[in-house]
């Protein structure tokens, strides 16, 4: 992914203010998966004028306009990542509420089997697994 959120939401006719700009900024550098009120902490310690409502118009707009993907582990947040991350799955630690991203090559050539075993030709997918960790004896 060469291009920015910035330059996306540009791409897509956007009206980009500078509080916009800044939580854009603030998005493409996040390697998390933040929610609107980490976005707005984020944010407002850039500039102090934007407000918590802001974030959530801003983040709902990027939505709409497909440049953010919205994010719901069961945790009751939203959470957001860029819309044009590479592909990958998340595993959710059911207790700390940590995301950790992953790409496994068995797993996509397996749900591929399943969707073409089941007469479909896979065009996308979302993987979630939930788990604790193992606690280990050493």
């Amino acid at each position: 992914m060469t291009d920015t959120i910035t330059s996306r939401c540009e791409a897509k006719g956007l009206r980009m203010t500078e509080q916009r700009r800044t939580i854009a900024a603030v998005l493409q550098e996040s390697s998390d998966h933040p929610d609107v009120e980490e976005l707005y902490a984020r944010a407002s310690a850039r500039d102090s004028g934007i407000s918590l409502a802001t974030v959530y118009r801003t983040v709902k707009l990027f939505e709409e306009a497909g440049i953010l993907d919205k994010l719901e582990f069961g945790d009751g947040r939203a959470r957001y990542e860029d819309a044009q991350r590479e592909h990958h799955d998340h595993l959710i630690d059911i207790h700390t509420g940590a995301v950790i991203e992953f790409m496994d090559p068995d797993i996509e050539k397996l749900q591929e089997k399943i969707a073409e075993k089941l007469g479909f030709r896979l065009v996308g997918h979302k993987l979630e697994l939930y788990g604790v960790p193992i606690k280990r004896k050493d």
